[in-house]
């Protein structure tokens, strides 16, 4: 009997990238014709990897006269997400605009609302602090529970327990700025009739790693099945440059910088997709554990925090549930 082999990368995320680009590119026409009776397709790029591919799959779709790329900028995003941006619409030679979002939610309250709890958490909060949130106890065997992370104009950082309403209500007020830009994407998607397309890719899309309503709303979605390391290489397959393929992943929403990891995975992109990959072929924890260079132990905390995590985010993908009868959509 062949013994199996040892859980790695290679093994988990192997993938025939030209089938893979060519089967998206036709089911994108097909859905776009067929389905959505659309003409082109809106994409917001980000500057990172994700949005990246999801525009250059686009384009290799339905061409880049028919993509309209929009950089949606606030006021703690970084100037590299936008330069990227850039860079990104310049390489595939699509019609795109920079519109800067802080407006809008200066006037919704969104930072307003946040310093208010980086004030009652930190007293001497104030101009030129910077902040974010910071994630630690799921796998450590414990609830999860966030921190506060503030940095004062010296550089020193400071760091207190957030209670849940806090949390709360920080989430809800950066909340706004991915609802604010669906809200601009699907402006210009109504302007030219077209689609929207939403760039989460498995992982985000497994673990509930996205706004209800804000970047979790799209017509197409066409990375969603694809793991955040498949991105990456289908990133290198379609020759995108090289600054957007070697571009870390960060949540660009909190002014202090913040890691996916650090926030809501627990675990660099990397390790987190080997374990959702491994947590649905069940893999054992022991496994795991060997492949990540953790315990038993730590695995089996790994594997129930995706669990909770899908338990707790299910609703997001869901459709308004209905007190009456079903009613067709058509």
């Amino acid at each position: 009997m062949m013994a199996t082999k040892p859980l790695s990368a290679e093994r988990a995320f192997a993938l025939d990238y030209t089938a893979e680009a060519d089967r998206i590119e036709a089911r994108l026409r097909e859905v776009l014709t067929k389905d959505l009776n659309r003409r082109g397709l809106v994409v917001a790029i980000s500057g990172g990897i994700d949005s990246s591919v999801s525009a250059a799959l686009a384009v290799r779709a339905v061409g880049p006269k028919r993509v309209y790329g929009l950089l949606l900028p606030e006021r703690v995003s970084s100037p590299q997400s936008t330069h990227r941006g850039r860079l990104l619409a310049t390489h595939l030679g699509i019609e795109h605009e920079v519109f800067d979002i802080a407006p809008a939610l200066e006037a919704l309250g969104c930072y307003a609302r946040i310093d208010e709890v980086c004030k009652a958490v930190h007293p001497d909060y104030g101009a030129g602090w910077k902040n974010k949130i910071v994630l630690e106890g799921g796998l450590q065997g414990r609830y999860n529970h966030f921190k506060l992370v503030a940095q004062d104009p010296a550089g020193a950082l400071h760091e207190a327990r957030l209670e849940y309403r806090q949390y709360l209500q920080i989430v809800a007020a950066t909340n706004f700025k991915q609802r604010v830009r669906k809200t601009m994407e699907y402006y210009h998607a109504d302007r030219l009739n077209y689609a929207v397309v939403g760039t989460p890719n498995r992982l985000e899309y497994d673990q509930g790693f996205f706004v209800k309503n804000g970047d979790g709303s799209a017509d197409v979605k066409p990375i969603a099945h694809l793991y955040k390391s498949q991105v990456y290489a289908m990133a290198r397959f379609m020759k995108l440059p090289d600054e957007i393929c070697n571009a870390i992943p960060t949540t660009d929403t909190y002014s202090l910088a913040q890691g996916q990891d650090e926030f809501y995975f627990g675990l660099p992109y990397a390790q987190m997709d080997l374990a959702l990959w491994a947590y649905e072929h069940g893999e054992s924890t022991a496994t795991l554990g060997a492949a990540l260079g953790i315990s038993a132990d730590a695995a089996k905390a790994v594997y129930a925090d995706i669990e909770a995590k899908r338990r707790a985010t299910k609703y997001l993908g869901g459709a308004p549930i209905l007190m009456g009868c079903s009613v067709s959509a058509d």
